[in-house]
């Protein structure tokens, strides 16, 4: 039974005082400290003088010397005494309010009341709200989640048919959210307006046609299209090229075929759309289609899925810069833009493009459709026609936000995409429906249940997500220079279930363990007995799914260096048909999966013990030790290249040296952390400032945020990559004149000193750096 009105505000009471144990802040900023005075009070005056009518010959007062060595001693013996007794019951309490451990019960408790006064001076303890322990507060999330209340924010959606980005149901949907976060009582509900160029289907549906012996054969017009394609009309022969990966396309080229002028077909999955649209467009094809994968819904071959070519995340015609209304743009383009006409068609459609193809037959596992054909022998051709228009429009992204009671500007966001093409239920409404249901529960959790957060939790719903991350890089963009130093974390909530067997899991190392952490206190909701993390097994690490440019998650990470986890369920190898397309309703995703709103409980529970984990402890729970593993694992994939490095006149050594110099970084971190008196909120705060840099630093500084976004060594896209010096690497052992050496070299020192970079600014303290190399 669930003992809520989830369409209702239940919050009272305005915050209380925070922390347990404050430390006064003096007017210089500094930290007050605990004095006791040992000394005694000094005695007034000088010597004892003696009465002028005293007759000379009086003898002097005797003084017993041992008597007054006694007495002092005595005196010092209690001072020191009195002086244990208070410091041993200081540090008694302090090592209470301390205890931070694995959640067996005895856990960092949330401080509540003071001890001192403003003016550090010790006082009696106040009364005030119960402390909550770590065990506690995560059974209390679990308690106030609500299926009911998840189901209701998903029939939200129900018999409407498009929230397409900038026009009327996302804007309603926009108001909607911003009233329950009103609701809720959050501290602070706003919204950014921005203004960006978007692209919409035209006057006249896009059109693909065959072409043999002079005749015109429809295949497909379409009511969906692809955004950012380019317009106008375009003939080649056909060649099928598999999911459009650069192995698909150099299989091709070992086959013989030629790919200039082509149009070129593939299907969905394992890259996005831009990605197949650039490497075609390489190849020199002059426009391409794209096909549903296979799916064991029949129904599902006659949909097509809606999408978008460019090849970047955000307004293309704005890049590096924020769509704000007030700003002047510079006449420029993303490069990203595919510069070629893109068109999605059915399965249905693509059956038929085969049926009328002569050419090899499919590799065995590139087979997706029956009578799948590579190419085409006689003179046959398809002719694609896009008609799609620019638009100008305005989106909202909604923002509420829970202030922290002792660093309210470091904050965790938990982010969801509104918009969608169609009904959008799995894209956009389980999103949404769980970051509302988050923001009412913790909302509440703070107003009536004493819970105190040291740090912010932001609540975001972002606008034009389909479009390619629109709305979350829009505002990355506009607070490009704070944020990165603020933000230490964000998390992820769309397409959170897609099915029920399987879980997929993309994140920065940096938050592996606290994943895994919170797994193993999560119930599995596909079965009677079992969490999470036997689920996904001891090696889920080696199962991360790398972040795509279709995941709002990743502009945070590769663009901003803020920490980012994505978590949901599906089932692998019978992915949900209807992602992406008209027919993405409540209905099909139920059919989809009957435990949809357990599903999506579990994945609230998931996300919402992130988030107070993060803002409870008094150490942020960011694993940078992981780091060094990714470091010595890419270490370890270079070992082979080294005799052609050498044939060169290099080495790897600098770059083996760097890696040595994070380790020892880290190590000297681990340490610092450890030793620190983690009640001083100075020290562990620049502690904190040092963990929540590390993702910051993997960004390459040696390019423009303009010219190369995503400049994450790990993470990024581009030349500066640690996965691109591999591909090149291994290009230069299989043909050492393919490779640009100067290219080669320095792609060997960019990612040579971003790591040592790194490492220096993990230590801290420029004095305690390693300057050799």
């Amino acid at each position: 039974l669930f003992h809520h009105d989830c369409l209702s505000s239940q919050f009272g009471g305005e915050p209380t005082s925070y922390t347990r144990f404050s430390i006064a802040r003096q007017t210089d900023g500094d930290n007050s400290h605990v004095e006791m005075n040992l000394a005694a009070d000094e005695e007034e005056g000088g010597e004892i003088g003696k009465p002028e009518h005293l007759h000379a010959s009086m003898p002097p007062p005797r003084r017993n010397g041992k008597n007054l060595c006694l007495v002092i001693m005595a005196a010092v013996v209690l001072l020191l005494i009195g002086f244990l007794i208070g410091y041993l019951s200081y540090r008694g309490r302090m090592q209470r309010v301390n205890r931070c451990l694995d959640g067996s019960g005895n856990c960092e408790m949330t401080p509540t009341a003071s001890y001192f006064s403003d003016d550090g001076m010790e006082e009696e303890e106040v009364p005030g709200p119960r402390i909550l322990y770590w065990p506690e507060l995560r059974n209390m999330l679990s308690a106030k989640l609500s299926t009911p209340c998840l189901e209701a924010n998903m029939r939200q959606r129900e018999g409407k048919n498009s929230f397409e980005a900038g026009k009327a149901e996302d804007e309603n949907t926009a108001s909607y959210i911003h009233d329950q976060f009103t609701l809720f009582r959050l501290d602070d509900v706003w919204n950014d307006e921005h203004y960006v160029r978007l692209q919409d289907r035209g006057s006249s549906k896009n059109q693909v046609l065959i072409i043999e012996n002079g005749r015109e054969e429809l295949v497909e017009s379409p009511d969906e299209y692809v955004a950012y394609s380019k317009n106008g009309t375009v003939t080649g022969k056909p060649v099928y090229v598999n999911y459009g990966r650069k192995e698909d396309f150099q299989q091709i080229r070992i086959m013989g075929i030629p790919m200039n002028g082509t149009i070129i077909i593939f299907r969905a999955g394992e890259i996005t759309l831009a990605e197949k649209v650039a490497n075609a467009r390489k190849e020199g094809a002059v426009g391409v289609l794209m096909f549903p994968d296979f799916s064991n819904n029949k129904k599902a071959d006659s949909y097509v899925p809606f999408g978008h070519a460019h090849l970047g995340t955000g307004d293309p015609f704005t890049p590096g810069f924020p769509s704000f209304n007030h700003t002047q743009f510079p006449p420029v383009e993303s490069s990203g833009l595919p510069r070629i006409p893109v068109q999605t068609i059915s399965r249905q459609a693509a059956a038929k493009l085969f049926g009328k193809m002569d050419g090899d037959k499919c590799l065995q596992d590139w087979t997706a459709i029956m009578g799948c054909k590579v190419t085409v022998n006689r003179d046959m051709t398809v002719k694609l026609t896009v008609n799609n228009v620019m638009v100008d429009r305005k989106i909202l992204n909604i923002f509420g936000v829970i202030k922290g009671f002792e660093e309210p500007d470091r904050y965790v966001v938990l982010g969801a995409q509104r918009d969608s093409w169609g009904p959008g239920a799995a894209k956009a409404g389980v999103g949404t429906a769980i970051l509302l249901e988050l923001a009412r529960v913790i909302s509440d959790m703070v107003k009536n249940d004493d819970y105190k957060p040291r740090r912010s939790i932001i609540f975001a719903s972002w606008s034009a997500g389909e479009y390619g991350a629109v709305g979350a890089t829009e505002w990355l963009e506009g607070y490009t220079t704070t944020l990165h130093a603020k933000a230490f974390t964000y998390i992820n909530l769309d397409t959170a279930v897609l099915g029920s067997r399987d879980v997929k899991i993309s994140a920065s190392p940096l938050l592996y363990s606290l994943l895994e952490t919170v797994m193993k206190r999560v119930k599995d909701p596909t079965k009677d007995s079992g969490n999470l993390y036997s689920k996904v097994g001891s090696d889920w690490i080696k199962r991360v799914v790398p972040l795509d440019l279709d995941n709002a998650a990743f502009p945070f990470l590769a663009y901003s260096g803020i920490p980012v986890v994505s978590f949901g369920f599906y089932d692998k190898g019978d992915e949900y048909s209807f992602l992406g397309t008209t027919e993405d309703t409540l209905a099909n995703l139920k059919e989809k999966t009957d435990k949809l709103y357990r599903l999506m409980y579990t994945a609230a529970e998931v996300a919402g013990q992130i988030a107070l984990r993060l803002t409870h402890d008094h150490e942020l729970f960011l694993d940078f030790d992981r780091y060094s593993e990714e470091l010595l694992s890419f270490q370890e994939k270079l070992w082979h290249f080294e005799p052609s490095v050498k044939a060169l006149g290099l080495t790897l050594n600098w770059l083996y040296f760097a890696r040595g110099d994070f380790q020892r970084a880290a190590d000297a971190l681990r340490r610092d952390i450890a030793n620190s008196d983690r009640e001083n909120r100075i020290v562990r705060r620049a502690l904190n400032d040092r963990m929540m840099k590390v993702e910051y630093d993997f960004l390459s500084p040696y390019l423009s945020p303009k010219d190369a976004p995503f400049r994450h060594i790990f993470f990024g896209k581009g030349s500066h990559t640690l996965q691109s010096l591999l591909e090149n690497l291994t290009q230069l052992k299989v043909n050492e004149s393919s490779v640009d050496v100067n290219e080669l070299k320095e792609q060997l020192a960019l990612a040579t000193w971003t790591i040592k970079g790194a490492a220096n600014a993990l230590v801290g303290d420029i004095w305690n750096t390693d300057n050799e190399i």
